[in-house]
């Protein structure tokens, strides 16, 4: 993409132009879908400092830079995490969701809360591949680990996945 040498603000404006847009979205898929436009402010913010990060170690951003910016939104929802399981907010009672959904949305919610069954690890790796379309090389990249742990990591939490969602019974008179 550029010469190493060559890291000044058209160079920021061009990485910044190509991925704003990739890491807002890697941000909405994991912060909070319950309030879609604090999600949206959210996902905004983090990728605001995400590219702040990538300013100031603008030497360190390699070529292919997507990969290294998941990196660092991950490590920043990461510290926000962390943040908020010190001091949790207040559980709301509400009205339960309707149960008259498409199967579709059923299945999209029994994978949403298999998921959420699964260890960070696991869910940001099946995250990386299937929500950011990496490849698994690039998730390795993100997770700060070798190629073939990355591969040993992908397929452990499939199949965690897999069997939890075994674990889910089909709708009375449907099939799932």
């Amino acid at each position: 993409m550029d010469d190493a040498n060559d890291r000044d603000t058209g160079w920021f404006r061009a990485v910044y132009d190509r991925h704003y847009a990739d890491v807002v979205r890697y941000g909405l898929r994991r912060l909070d879908p319950t309030s879609a436009t604090s999600a949206t402010s959210s996902a905004e913010e983090l990728a605001q400092e995400v590219f702040l990060v990538a300013w100031r170690r603008r030497w360190d951003v390699p070529s292919h830079a997507l990969p290294w910016l998941y990196g660092v939104a991950r490590r920043l929802l990461a510290n926000h995490w962390r943040a908020l399981r010190a001091t949790p907010p207040p559980v709301e009672l509400g009205e339960r969701p309707a149960t008259d959904r498409h199967d579709g949305v059923d299945q999209l919610l029994d994978v949403r809360a298999a998921l959420t069954r699964l260890s960070d690890d696991d869910q940001e790796i099946l995250r990386l591949v299937a929500w950011e379309q990496l490849a698994v090389g690039e998730a390795a990249l993100v997770l700060g680990c070798g190629v073939t742990a990355a591969k040993v990591r992908l397929h452990r939490a499939r199949r965690r996945l897999t069997a939890l969602l075994a674990e889910i019974p089909s709708p009375v008179g449907g099939t799932r």
